[in-house]
């Protein structure tokens, strides 16, 4: 279990409380907390225990529209033949349907039915109704994932409630902006150890304002979970063999730099195999072994997405799908130049969108400013609007909506509206695409 929070402040509400919900392929976790990050817990799907891991699975008892979740779904398909549904996940991205004994289902439906059935751990604790905020975490968050947990938010019916969404990547982000700073000084390694080994190294360049986080992954696709044999002298062969090999890759993780802290995730070192790894990663720095990380992580992203704390402004996370530049337009306010802001570094790009209207001085050029955060020079683009109508100074408003179709590019669509009565609109529009 992780443990670590901040001191309780003003922004903590009586009885409310903010949910991180990891939905894992295959197994979830919940963990909640106050609105401003304290009194953390992760929910035990076994009371009095610290078991978080809910299966992510379901399965229908033949005959009859019953369906189990979780433990008690394995325990029903073991022991009396229920008919399981596995990896809710992949098939509701994919999005085809899923037949059982003859009936089809919607997937998304299903992985909505999982996660209201695995809420019900949550209400034993704290009613639903006191929700303030829920993020769900995945190891990827693609837009057909956005997709896909957009369609289960909408079918839980928590009305009121603020829904989310982050990757696992944001949620070790967030996380350790929660924690004291002494652990995330220097660089942070986590070895996640679930299926094939995966490290994950975050780092802070703090000759930036704001501090920009890059995580970095690597990925080990022929170190995966092995199958322990039964016989105590090759058990123990096996465990100096994984020890060796998982020694080779944490020397390797923790080469370049300083390391404060290391985190050891998964169920793949639960077997307590990694003595002289240990013994090395613990020399010079701190290490932390359990498996809460991330729906804590989400937790604290939720917290941050209400109301941000000091270290969420003062830092900014750039991962693969954020927008890694700042943008905006130079204008004239009261007669002096300025800066407008129009998307902010750190957002989604597939989420982020603007809409702004704007008067032009004279001719018929927009001229955009990219300030990049990860160390290049700042750049300009400039927007032509051929055929705008020759008007006086001053006199051509025009409406603008900007989106991003990729976290480098962005698409501007311009629209004439004139200039009331004086000047009409001349119906005229533009679309154009430009590189940040």
């Amino acid at each position: 279990m992780f443990t670590g929070q901040k001191e309780q402040s003003s922004r903590k509400q009586s009885g409310k409380i903010v949910v991180g919900y990891d939905l894992g392929k295959r197994m979830s976790q919940i963990s909640f907390c106050a609105p401003d990050g304290s009194d953390a817990e992760t929910i035990s799907s076994v009371a009095g225990t610290e078991q978080y891991n809910i299966p992510t699975i379901l399965c229908k008892r033949p005959g009859v529209n019953q369906w189990f979740y979780g433990k008690e779904a394995i325990k029903y398909i073991r022991e009396d033949g229920g008919i399981p549904v596995e990896d809710l996940l992949t098939l509701a991205q994919r999005g085809e349907e899923v037949v059982v004994e003859g009936e089809s289902y919607d997937p998304a439906a299903l992985l909505t039915l999982f996660v209201k059935r695995s809420l019900s751990l949550l209400s034993m604790r704290v009613p639903l109704n006191k929700i303030e905020a829920l993020m769900f975490t995945v190891e990827d968050l693609t837009p057909r994932m956005v997709d896909v947990l957009g369609k289960v938010a909408g079918g839980l019916q928590l009305n009121g409630v603020a829904i989310y969404f982050q990757s696992y990547l944001e949620s070790f982000y967030h996380y350790m902006l929660y924690q004291p700073k002494e652990l995330w000084q220097y660089k942070v390694v986590i070895f996640d150890y679930d299926g094939a080994m995966k490290t994950l190294s975050l780092e802070c360049n703090k000759k930036t304002t704001p501090q920009v986080v890059f995580i970095s992954e690597k990925e080990y696709p022929d170190f995966t979970r092995i199958s322990w044999p039964e016989e105590e002298a090759a058990k123990a062969h096996m465990k100096q063999k994984l020890d060796s090999r998982f020694l080779q890759v944490a020397e390797e993780a923790v080469s370049d730099g300083i390391v404060s802290t290391v985190y050891l995730l998964g169920d793949g070192f639960k077997e307590e195999w990694a003595d002289e790894s240990i013994r090395m990663l613990c020399r010079t720095r701190r290490v932390f072994q359990g498996n809460n990380l991330y729906s804590r992580g989400a937790c604290f992203g939720a917290v941050e997405r209400l109301c941000p704390g000091p270290e969420g402004k003062n830092h900014v996370f750039l991962g693969k799908d954020k927008l890694k530049s700042n943008i905006g337009m130079r204008v004239r306010r009261r007669g002096e130049d300025s800066y407008y802001a129009i998307m902010d570094a750190g957002k989604n790009w597939y989420e982020t969108t603007a809409d702004f209207e704007v008067i032009l001085d004279a001719g018929n050029v927009l001229e955009f400013v990219i300030i990049p955060l990860t160390g290049e020079e700042l750049k300009d683009r400039r927007i032509v609007l051929e055929g705008l109508p020759e008007r006086p100074e001053r006199t051509t408003r025009l409406r603008i909506h900007m989106e991003m179709a990729a976290v480098n590019q962005a698409v501007v669509t311009t629209e004439d509206m004139g200039f009331g009565e004086l000047y009409p609109s001349s119906g005229k529009g533009w679309t154009h695409s430009i590189s940040v």
